[in-house]
Parts: C-alpha cells; structure tokens; sequence
C-alpha cells in the first residue's frame, strides 16, 4: 500500500497529567481543524526519543519529559501541502506529566507556520463531549481505553 510512497517519520505524545487530562494541540488546515496530539517529523539524524523532546520543547515547553511505551502506530496517507510527502507514519508514546501551562520555546509566528493555532489541556469528559475532529478519529476512545486497561502491551494501529 505504501510502496512508492514518500512517507514521513514522526512521533507524537499522548501527554496525560495526574487527572487524566490530555494535552492537544489545535492544528488549522485549509479544508479542516484537527485536534491532535503534539509532535512532529523525525529528522534524518535523530531517535523518536530525541525528535519527542525536540518537539514538545518546541511546541509545550516542556523539557526532560520522561518518555513512556510506544503505544500507538497511525499511518495518514494524504499529500502534504507543500508536496514534500505523501503521508505521515506516527509512532505515538504514552508521557505522563505534572500540570504545567504552555510557553513553547518557538514563537508563535513560527507555530502557525507549523499550522499550529492553539493548546490546550481536556478532561476525559471534553473529550467525550466536545463536537470537534481528532487525529486519529477515534482519539477519545482510545484515551480511555488507556486510562481503564493501561497502556497496550504492544503497539495499537489506530487508523485515521
């Protein structure tokens, strides 16, 4: 299926504080809003790890996060605006942190540019409630599904 495919390497984090809430970042494309979990492309000299870091400094502030198991896998096959790819694989990995607000180390000049608009902690109940579009799709099931039963013992594919 991908056979030919410019895909590219990313990571992202489902980010959980003590009372479950989850951090999400707001992204704003031509043809929809998407919240999503934060992260973002895996560079040619980098780990997942060090790319994880990189991006939560970049768009949380969040520095020295201890990063968990890779729980989930989703690949998107949808053509980049800037034609550099032809999907995303995400490998997804469960952090669990204290509360903290954002205060990203890149501007927010920088962050749209990124086609970030806004982060933003959810309650378990947000999330079942709010009329919004995820990546992946079915995100709120997934969270609670971690919430109740842990964290998979391998990687789950969570479809768009």
């Amino acid at each position: 299926m991908t056979e030919g495919l410019r895909i590219r390497a990313a990571v992202r984090a489902l980010i959980l504080d003590p009372a479950d809430r989850v951090m999400l970042v707001r992204f704003e494309f031509p043809t929809a809003t998407v919240w999503a979990m934060p992260g973002g492309g895996v560079e040619p000299d980098e780990t997942e790890h060090d790319a994880l870091h990189r991006e939560l400094a970049e768009e949380l502030g969040l520095v020295d996060a201890e990063i968990g198991p890779h729980i989930w896998t989703r690949l998107h096959i949808v053509p980049f605006l800037d034609g550099s790819h032809d999907g995303q694989r995400d490998h997804v990995y469960l952090v669990r942190t204290g509360p903290f607000e954002p205060v990203p180390h890149l501007s927010w000049e920088q962050l749209n540019a990124e086609r970030v608009h806004e982060l933003r902690w959810w309650s378990p109940d947000q999330l079942a409630t709010e009329d919004a579009l995820f990546a992946p799709r079915r995100l709120p099931a997934l969270i609670t599904d971690v919430l109740t039963a842990g964290p998979p013992p391998e990687p789950l594919d969570t479809g768009v």
